[in-house]
């Protein structure tokens, strides 16, 4: 027997899976995408959330109702892949644009987290991302160099964890086992093992260990 979630909105979740935007054609797995109240969930021509394995639940709320709404947008053939069981927290906005593709591994995203990915962000296993934490892989407006507007892929490795109100900016890797202090704006690779904070983000401490 299937237990659904009493919080999730089973309309969105079966829409989803119905929308050909599910890659795993398995019963077991057809609550693979949990969709919870409050969430709009908007998909485009040809894009896909590929399943697989793990399960991806977006709109996620700690305790009682969710209070805030949240966001799923897919442009035209974008996709989200899942290898992991992986949580977006309410009042969170995820945008996966044209021909653009997140990668999302094992860990959570917590509330009020903004997500914009148009060419490429992968995330890796055992990742914490606490609130208020904005990823995007493009700059979208020209200042003058012709380079400057190209969206660079986002790296974030495994056992990664990423303070509260972090902005992590375009072509940034961050190595395994590493923390990102709160507030902090990444715009240059962090190393593994490293604890970096600041604006912009500077190495604080090397060869640390963190505990979940």
């Amino acid at each position: 027997m299937v237990r659904i979630p009493s919080k999730i909105n089973l309309f969105g979740t079966l829409k989803c899976r119905m929308s050909n935007t599910l890659n795993n054609t398995a019963f077991r797995n057809i609550f693979g995408v949990l969709i919870y109240k409050k969430v709009s969930v908007e998909f485009a021509e040809n894009s896909q959330i590929i399943l697989n394995k793990g399960r991806l639940e977006i709109g996620k709320h700690w305790a009682g109702k969710a209070v805030f709404p949240s966001l799923l947008k897919l442009g035209v053939n974008s996709k989200i892949v899942v290898n992991g069981n992986f949580s977006v927290f309410e009042n969170s906005s995820i945008y996966v644009n044209q021909g653009a593709k997140l990668t999302l591994g094992a860990g959570y995203i917590n509330n009020r987290a903004n997500i914009s990915c148009f060419h490429e962000i992968c995330i890796g296993e055992n990742v914490v991302i606490s609130e208020g934490v904005t990823i995007r892989d493009s700059d979208n407006h020209e200042i003058s160099d012709a380079d400057f507007t190209k969206p660079k892929k986002i790296e974030i490795g495994n056992n990664v964890w990423i303070g509260i109100n972090v902005t992590i900016l375009k072509g940034v890797k961050i190595g395994e086992g590493s923390v990102v202090a709160a507030g902090a704006v990444v715009v240059n690779d962090v190393p593994e093992k490293t604890l970096v904070g600041g604006v912009p983000a500077k190495v604080i401490r090397s060869q640390i260990k963190w505990i979940r």
